[in-house]
């Protein structure tokens, strides 16, 4: 790849850590679904959690932000029709997404050209690590805000790899009463270990009262799981994509008067993610499972784990090892 040049309102980048994502992992080997749409093509560089320190601004761009550590939004819009204008640019009708649809190359490299309205600044002291942490945990958040709860009210997650976690992370910093359900007694046990003792398979989940749900899985089923748990009147938020299409009954939704919520991109909840992962309210360096350099990358995107990994499911990669 040639060296990336800041362009108009750009700045460049040193990637200092970038997370694989299971849309990474899609992307590698096919399956993703933008493949068959025509809104992502090959050749694609893929990575949309990162963090690094920006080192050149182009034309028209602040020069304060060189030497900053940095991370940054995943939604990139045109910043000019009445979505992006609304603050909606994570919907905008011309979305490009960092390393996911065609447009802007990603972060699995040692350099990243990148729009600098769309940077957010990272606490100079921050773990590299942490920071390419903060694009999944500003999902895992807006998933937590979408619930609508209180301290002390009972939170179910569907699924227990990254987001999942995440979830019950920030919804224990908040107070409330927090419960994990997955599959693989490996994950569990993971949970486990992070403090979540409430975690559960589907025949060991005990009954009870759901105030809301967070679908964070990519199993077909659970939507319609989570429906059936929730209290009525209350709240279903969806943040995992299933690998192939999912049913809800809509009349269970209607007759138990359920507020189902959709969460795409983490674009409102980064600046309250990187606040609390700074005052340490949040922790989220227990997800992480190894860090490798770019020539394992194939490997990883391929599925395999690294020799060595730990317990957690998240893989990241540091561009210089």
């Amino acid at each position: 790849m040639p060296e990336p040049e800041a362009g108009p309102g750009q700045v460049v980048i040193d990637v200092d850590r970038a997370g694989v994502c299971g849309t990474d992992v899609e992307l590698f080997t096919g399956q993703m679904n933008y493949l068959h749409t025509g809104r992502s093509s090959y050749p694609l560089r893929p990575g949309h959690e990162w963090a690094g320190t920006v080192t050149a601004a182009g034309p028209g761009t602040d020069p304060a932000w060189v030497g900053r550590r940095v991370t940054g939004d995943t939604m990139i819009g045109c910043g000019n029709c009445p979505r992006c204008l609304a603050g909606r640019h994570h919907v905008c009708a011309r979305l490009s997404e960092l390393g996911i649809s065609d447009g802007i190359p990603g972060a699995l490299a040692e350099r990243l050209a990148y729009p600098a309205a769309y940077l957010k600044a990272l606490p100079a002291t921050m773990d590299a690590g942490v920071g390419a942490l903060v694009e999944p945990g500003g999902n895992a958040l807006r998933s937590l805000e979408a619930a609508a709860l209180n301290s002390g009210e009972r939170l179910l997650v569907l699924g227990t790899a990254t987001i999942g976690l995440l979830v019950a992370m920030f919804a224990r910093a908040r107070g409330i009463e927090t419960h994990l359900l997955g599959h693989r007694e490996r994950s569990l046990e993971l949970a486990r270990s992070l403090g979540f003792g409430n975690a559960w398979t589907r025949e060991t989940l005990p009954d009870g009262a759901w105030d809301a749900v967070v679908d964070a899985s990519n199993a077909p089923h659970l939507p319609a799981l989570a429906v059936d748990l929730v209290e009525p009147g209350r709240r279903v938020v969806y943040v995992g994509l299933a690998g192939s299409p999912s049913t809800v009954d809509t009349r269970s939704i209607a007759l138990k008067d359920v507020t189902a919520v959709g969460i795409l991109g983490a674009s409102a909840g980064l600046s309250g993610t990187i606040t609390a992962y700074a005052d340490g309210s949040v922790d989220p360096r227990g997800v992480i499972a190894a860090t490798v350099g770019l020539d394992e990358i194939i490997d990883v995107l391929a599925g395999q784990r690294p020799a060595g990994a730990g317990a957690g499911p998240k893989i990241l990669v540091d561009p210089r090892k």
